[in-house]
């Protein structure tokens, strides 16, 4: 899958299924409304349309189901028939599975996807998840050809005419930033160090012309980021605050997302075990999505000023580790006692919002972050966590992952209850809690928001994707669909306008050149 060349196109064309073998994937009810004429010099000369109807007929989806057409070359594939009101209606995990599973071999595939238009976006994204680019495998470096994967929509139900070119473009650039996240997520920190993820953000700022800000290593520590630096000041590759910003002229807000980029957690000098060490390479997961996401969203036109803020860092052992007992005085000013090194997210990404909260202006700060192992356990493997200060964004997160498959559920909002589990008799505060039974997940949370302050008139928005970051051992590109979704409204983008829960989408057009601030604000 490594090499794979993912297309979108309005129209694959025809060819026989034994030179570019297909798979047809839908709800069952969508297959049945799919016209032989559609698929027919796709299928042809080796499929009838009597085949076609025959497997239509056997296929019983529970959750779903899988019918060989022709040999291995062809294969029809359905979708739940119905979804439970917590789950995205394009049943987007299962259409990920599927694909890894039923899809032809081949250097040239194609996969017809049948679906309504509110579906197109999660569909494109699920698809770009079953892709992953990253391998090390000997047998892949050995193979030079370039495989493709071509891509059609066949739309059924309300407004189903053709997908337009600008559609496409937006879903080759969701799909190519999921994709992206998913390939830092998947290397490893040998290969995927702070130097290294550096890089990647040049490489996207050049791509959009934007020259990111960095602070490094001892400057973190003369400037006041205690979090970031205490945290990151023992590995061999110092941590860093790297910012890439967007600002257009006419922007009416300011928006930041904030990224844990902890490119290896060891837990630190509370080190973890042999059996919960394995796989702290994708505690970068959060900051991975926020570049993906931040790359599509300015190619697809953003309106408002978005500042994608990285705190990077590697929780090593060494000499220079934070010690549990240490103080550090974070960017926000407070003192933090530390009683667990291996709480480390919440201390770099609380220098992060600080920073978008003071230095940047922000309005609304989004962080995003594989912060605990207990939302894995409040909200499942599927559904991140969200913890926000604002009822209105709660519901749009959940919206928004309906719409676009990257699952999302609430946490409980409280700090008046949980932020003592915090107290410090020689600090502000200490960085882990007191009891593990008390929603843990979302105390973690409160930590970050606190150094922007509980009164902060501002939206303050926390994902936490610890465990929707990957599946088995592969890396989803979680959190870069959600993202385009959420924020979809103050873009210039039809696609990302209608999936988008908040902001200007349904606005008249004389609504949409006034440009109304309000409106604008997404809140």
């Amino acid at each position: 899958m490594a090499n794979v060349q993912l297309e979108f196109q309005a129209s694959a064309g025809e060819a026989d299924p034994q030179s570019r073998p297909l798979l047809v994937l839908g709800q069952l009810h969508n297959l049945h409304r799919l016209p032989w004429a559609q698929l027919r010099g796709k299928l042809q000369p080796r499929v009838t349309e009597e085949i076609w109807q025959s497997a239509l007929s056997t296929l019983n989806p529970n959750p779903t189901d899988s019918c060989p057409l022709y040999l291995n070359y062809a294969t029809v594939a359905a979708l739940p028939s119905r979804v439970s009101r917590h789950n995205s209606p394009s049943a987007a995990q299962f259409i990920t599975r599927l694909v890894r599973n039923c899809l032809p071999g081949g250097v040239n595939r194609c996969i017809v996807m049948v679906c309504e238009r509110s579906e197109v976006f999660a569909s494109a994204c699920a698809l770009a998840r079953a892709f992953p680019l990253f391998t090390h495998r000997s047998s892949a470096s050995r193979r030079t050809e370039k495989k493709t994967v071509t891509v059609e929509f066949f739309l059924v139900g309300q407004n189903n005419g053709p997908i337009e070119v600008a559609t496409l473009k937006c879903l080759a650039s969701a799909a190519e930033g999921v994709r992206l996240a998913a390939r830092i997520v998947d290397t490893p920190c040998n290969e995927m160090n702070t130097d290294n993820f550096l890089e990647e953000i040049k490489k996207v700022g050049k791509d959009l012309g934007i020259t990111p800000t960095i602070i490094r290593d001892e400057e973190l520590k003369e400037r006041g980021f205690g979090g970031i630096y205490g945290v990151g000041k023992a590995a061999l590759h110092p941590p860093a605050l790297a910012v890439l910003s967007h600002t257009p002229d006419g922007a009416t807000q300011t928006i930041a997302w904030v990224g844990k980029g902890i490119v290896y957690d060891t837990g630190g000098l509370s080190i973890k075990g042999k059996t919960t060490m394995p796989g702290m390479k994708r505690d970068c997961g959060g900051a991975a999505a926020i570049l993906g996401a931040f790359k599509a969203t300015v190619k697809q036109g953003f309106k408002d000023n978005l500042h994608a803020v990285f705190c990077l860092a590697e929780n090593a052992v060494g000499p220079r580790a934070t010690r549990p007992d240490d103080i550090h005085v974070l960017y926000s000013g407070k003192t933090v006692e530390i009683n667990n090194t291996d709480a480390e997210g919440r201390l770099i990404l609380a220098d992060g919002v600080a920073y978008a909260c003071k230095d940047l202006g922000a309005d609304i700060i989004l962080d995003m972050a594989t912060l605990t192992g207990a939302q894995g356990v409040a909200t499942g493997k599927y559904h991140a966590a969200v913890l926000t200060n604002n009822e209105e964004w709660e519901k749009a997160c959940v919206k928004a992952g309906r719409n676009c498959g990257d699952l999302v559920h609430p946490l409980v909002y409280c700090p008046e209850l949980h932020f003592s589990e915090f107290t410090s008799a020689v600090a502000d505060m200490k960085n882990s809690v007191a009891d593990r039974d008390n929603t843990p997940s979302s105390c973690a949370g409160l930590f970050i928001a606190s150094h922007i302050g509980f009164d902060w008139p501002g939206v303050w928005v926390h994902i936490d994707i610890a465990a929707p970051v990957h599946a088995g051992e592969r890396a989803t590109g979680y959190g870069v669909a959600l993202l385009l979704s959420l924020f979809g409204g103050a873009s210039e983008d039809p696609l990302l306008n209608m999936v988008s829960p908040l902001g200007c989408n349904g606005d008249s057009p004389t609504e949409d050149m006034e440009r109304d601030s309000k409106r604008r604000r997404l809140v």
